[in-house]
């Protein structure tokens, strides 16, 4: 008892336009479905990241701006008479506390890369022993003023290297332009 072939023939032209309304539907709607779901997942994952990063930015805010206000206080005064006396009293008491002889002390300003601040940068030449020079080096990085040290340069004086010379070039920071000199 087989089925006439009509019947048959039937049965695979559904089959065949089921198969093709399938096919259909997965290349002009289930395929593009799933990308834009891909993508809006992905979407939602950079957001979310971004969302986390600001809060996280948010809850170290006052932290921050604690920073900026020392940062701020520990910048040379705003007055260059004033800011250059400071760097040369502290060069001074490090000399003093180190133990070394400070020969020179060679200030200059310079202008920052933006108008908001400027730079006292001085090179200093001390003498004096190894443990000497490394308590001097030790004070001027321990300090507070805000100073950092672009340079250094170590030369023996004698044959035995009991005495060396110490040349720095340190850059202080004020944040005031530098006014009226171009």
């Amino acid at each position: 008892m087989s089925k006439p072939p009509l019947d048959r023939q039937r049965w695979l032209l559904i089959l065949t336009g089921v198969a093709l309304a399938l096919l259909l539907l997965d290349s002009l709607v289930l395929s593009p479905l799933t990308s834009a779901w891909q993508a809006r997942s992905a979407e939602i994952a950079r957001l979310r990241k971004l969302v986390a990063e600001g809060e996280s930015t948010a809850a170290r805010g006052e932290r921050t701006r604690g920073l900026w206000q020392e940062m701020q206080g520990q910048a040379l005064p705003k007055d260059p008479a004033k800011a250059e006396q400071d760097l040369l009293t502290a060069f001074d008491r490090w000399g003093r506390a180190g133990g070394v002889e400070v020969a020179s002390i060679k200030p200059q300003w310079k202008r920052g890369q933006t108008s908001q601040y400027s730079l006292l940068e001085c090179r200093v030449d001390v003498t004096g022993s190894l443990p000497a020079l490394v308590r001097f080096l030790h004070e001027v990085e321990k300090s507070p003023l805000a100073l950092r040290i672009d340079s250094l340069e170590l030369n023996a004086r004698d044959e035995s290297g009991g005495k060396l010379s110490l040349g720095l070039l340190v850059s202080g920071l004020r944040l005031v332009p530098l006014e009226g000199r171009r």
